[in-house]
């Protein structure tokens, strides 16, 4: 085993390596960069574009200097006709656009290597000071909305096995599969509507992950604020997360109780549960676990962006979100890096959890 993670830690290298030059290839084509956009404000509202490039007066005459000493040469930027070549010049270096594609690339990779993310270009602070500012709440939603939903799947895809073609598997498909067709976001405002002083019930705050006061309550009352806060966002995300992992459960189990070795077992006088735990359990529930990777990822990005949204929760997937359509390139490519980490990361914790499962598999036997 020990053979096996150093080759998945080696792996990781080039495996990073290639999502972070797919992604800056990708971001070369997008139209509209921030010179672009610094071009577009100023034509469009005189001065104040560039008051994020000097942030003074001083800037401020030197676009209008620029506009005035114009040559009326052509640009490569789309509406930087009128503006000086000079100019626009010194927006490319001030962006780092002066260099060429390859020379950022292997700049941008040998930052990253000591996780210099860079700073963003409009926030003015480190990409990685702001991605740490924002875990905390897309780590929140993702942890419980995944504890949650493998809590409930799991136990009710074994009684639905169990209880295959019974009532009680059919009344549960129905609210499983009702769950599945409404839409997070949908059950989202549905929440905020009956229990968030919408319409019917003020129970819950609508926004924010703490209430005002937060530094000055004590341990316990900060528990409990941060959990009262916790309570819908986390219940939209399971109530439409939790349908395909109850019936991948269901089905695992359906497959390994028809087999050989199960019958073996009740021949052998064991009672049900200990056929059901003892034997069954171990190998239904690997297809389980080679799915938590990509079912946390989701969770903790895609699924979380709109719930960040509706609940005015600041997180890494609202922030990622923003970046890309601000054409924040720092940050675009800063969170991309580090969602790579967690999930490469996540994947060698999935095979650790095969091992813990089921000691029978022995990775140091084959191929990474």
């Amino acid at each position: 085993m020990a053979n096996y993670l150093l080759k998945r830690l080696l792996l990781m290298i080039p495996t990073l390596l290639g999502i972070m030059l797919v992604s800056f290839i990708i971001i070369q084509f997008v139209p509209g960069g921030p010179v672009e956009r610094m071009v577009a404000e100023l034509q469009g509202h005189g001065t104040s574009a560039t008051a994020r490039f000097g942030g003074g007066a001083g800037s401020a005459d030197m676009s209008v200097g620029a506009v005035s000493s114009s040559t009326g040469s052509a640009s490569k930027y789309k509406g930087a006709q009128g503006l000086d070549p000079e100019f626009i010049a010194e927006l490319e270096a001030m962006y780092g656009f002066d260099k060429p594609a390859y020379e950022r690339f292997f700049l941008m990779v040998s930052n990253y290597l000591r996780f210099d993310l860079g700073e963003s270009y409009y926030r003015d602070v480190s990409v990685i000071g702001l991605v740490l500012e924002k875990m905390p709440v897309s780590i929140s939603l993702g942890l419980w909305s995944t504890l949650i939903i493998y809590l409930i799947s799991i136990p009710l895809g074994i009684k639905k096995a169990v209880k295959d073609g019974q009532k009680f598997d059919i009344w549960t498909s129905a609210a499983v599969f009702t769950g599945y067709a409404i839409p997070s976001f949908m059950f989202a405002i549905l929440l905020i509507i009956l229990f968030a002083g919408g319409r019917y019930f003020d129970l819950f705050p609508l926004r924010g992950l703490t209430s005002d006061g937060f530094d000055d309550m004590n341990f316990v009352q900060q528990v409990l604020d941060y959990l009262w806060h916790m309570v819908l966002p986390v219940m939209a995300m399971v109530i439409s997360g939790f349908a395909s992992l109850t019936m991948l459960t269901k089905n695992s189990f359906l497959d390994e109780i028809n087999k050989q070795y199960v019958l073996t077992a009740r021949a052998k006088g064991l009672d049900e549960k200990q056929v059901l735990y003892g034997h069954i359990f171990r190998n239904a529930m690997l297809i389980v676990i080679a799915g938590f990777p990509s079912a946390f990822l989701a969770i903790f990005f895609t699924g979380s962006l709109l719930i960040e949204v509706i609940f005015s929760l600041d997180g890494i997937g609202l922030l990622g979100y923003e970046s890309l359509i601000n054409r924040d390139y720092p940050v675009v490519l800063g969170t991309l890096y580090m969602f790579g980490i967690m999930g490469l990361v996540t994947l060698l914790i999935r095979d650790v959890v095969y091992v813990l499962v089921d000691p029978r598999i022995d990775f140091d036997a084959r191929t990474v």
